[in-house]
């Protein structure tokens, strides 16, 4: 008997259960309103990284004189920028629409909501389709949060999607918001050239974590002339021609040319006839699950941003593909749950930022007992090299046994590196199994064996 499996939402989650869901045997629909690829595509992970890598490319050939070759000096091209961006998503759409379709996935364009336990009801352009499954997955991601005390314009009061990138260049942007997201935009934007300022509501930025990494940033940030406001937290926007001013529940006020809100998001589960079908939501509007990705109702799947755990696309893509198996009947076999306290993470902000695994803070606060290595990557000759010896690597292993339990990286090239960690992690290797691997020299790498050593 053919599996019947709908696909809510084409994102990272939803085209990995679907593309797995297919390789197993299912007949897979999937329901995307936008392109597939989702928010990531669209809004989120590849518009933000490819503006990034733009300021990195001007950053380059400002440092460029350091390293004796005399440069001209970069400006930013909007037009083109948005012009490349538009370009690389609509590659990924095609590409990944052409797999699917190569599986065999049927694809629907509009929005669904669940009929019934069983059912979904499709509205599209050509009219309404009503499908009947076995199984369904919901991914239909999340949203920025939008505050009420913000008049958001989308030309001097810009939400982040509203900025990839924005009409002009800002020319003093006030960052409220100082998480990931936060932090990736005041490196971006800084790097273009603007002043920047961020409001930072606690005090120190990136809350939850290492407050060394945490360190390392901040002090870059001020290094390029950053504004930090500690301690603030924005309670009202006001917009006067050209200018706009954020105010902070205790009395301080900044003014700039343009603000951007990073403040967090909130998960797309409203109108999708989840509680009507029986799918329990929760009071902030996440869709629970257990570890295999399974909500209340044993045929009904949730997954990625909607779920409520880890908000990071890589997640996303794990967890649609062990929906699929779980769909198909694979964790009666040899199965490994997720662990999200093995989920490796980075933000792209100069120099990179990339974790993994258990955190300094949290072993203390549990008594957990911990060997804490720091090698600096001012002692690595590709850094030197490079031009860039900012940033550190830092491992943490058991005293006793020497596995590797988590690590975090502050330099170049940190997202690529930590996957080393990440290995070393999830396959609970010991800092042994590091030292003695012949790396490449000269290698950033290199930090990695260094601080195992």
């Amino acid at each position: 008997m053919t599996v019947r499996f709908v696909v809510i939402g084409g994102g990272p989650a939803g085209v990995q259960a679907a593309s797995w869901g297919a390789r197993l045997g299912a007949e897979v629909t999937v329901v995307e309103r936008e392109v597939l690829g989702g928010a990531a595509n669209l809004w989120d992970c590849i518009p933000s990284k490819a503006m990034i890598a733009t300021g990195g490319e001007m950053t380059s050939a400002r440092r460029a004189q350091s390293m004796g070759l005399h440069a001209l000096e970069a400006k930013p091209d909007f037009d083109a920028l948005r012009g490349r961006i538009g370009a690389i998503t609509e590659h990924l759409n095609v590409s990944q629409t052409e797999l699917l379709q190569s599986q065999g996935v049927h694809l629907l364009h509009g929005s669904g909501r669940l009929s019934g336990p069983h059912g979904v009801i499709v509205d599209t352009d050509t009219g309404q389709h009503e499908l009947e499954a076995d199984a369904i997955l919901i991914a239909t991601g999340s949203r920025p949060r939008l505050p009420d005390w913000a008049p958001i314009d989308g030309e001097r009061v810009l939400i982040t999607r509203q900025a990839y990138p924005p009409a002009e260049l800002p020319e003093h942007l006030i960052v409220v918001g100082s998480g990931v997201t936060g932090v990736e935009f005041v490196h971006m934007f800084r790097s273009f050239g603007s002043k920047v300022t961020l409001i930072v509501s606690r005090q120190q930025v990136l809350p939850g974590k290492d407050p060394e990494v945490a360190a390392a940033l901040e002090d870059d940030f001020l290094r390029s002339g950053v504004v930090l406001l500690k301690g603030a937290r924005a309670s009202g926007i006001e917009r006067a021609g050209s200018e706009v001013t954020v105010s902070c529940e205790d009395g301080r006020k900044v003014v700039g040319s343009h603000v951007l809100l990073a403040i967090g998001s909130v998960p797309n589960s409203s109108g999708l006839g989840l509680e009507e079908a029986g799918v329990t939501v929760d009071a902030n509007g996440y869709v629970p699950v257990n570890q295999h990705c399974v909500t209340n109702l044993s045929h009904v799947y949730a997954a990625g941003d909607v779920s409520g755990r880890l908000p990071l696309a890589s997640v996303a893509s794990v967890q649609g593909r062990k929906v699929a198996e779980h769909v198909m009947g694979l964790h009666t076999r040899e199965h490994r749950h997720l662990d999200y306290d093995k989920a490796a993470s980075a933000i792209f902000t100069e120099p990179e930022i990339a974790d993994v695994g258990l955190a300094e803070a949290e072993a203390f606060a549990i008594g957990r007992k911990l060997r804490v290595t720091k090698v600096p990557f001012a002692a690595n000759a590709r850094a030197l090299i490079d031009g860039d010896p900012r940033g550190f690597v830092k491992i943490l292993s058991d005293p006793n046994t020497g596995v590797v339990l988590g690590g975090s990286i502050v330099g170049r090239g940190a997202a690529e590196l930590i996957s080393v960690l990440a290995l070393a992690v999830t396959a609970n290797l010991k800092v042994t199994d590091i030292v003695e691997s012949l790396l490449v020299h000269p290698a950033l790498a290199e930090a990695l064996a260094d601080a195992a050593e």
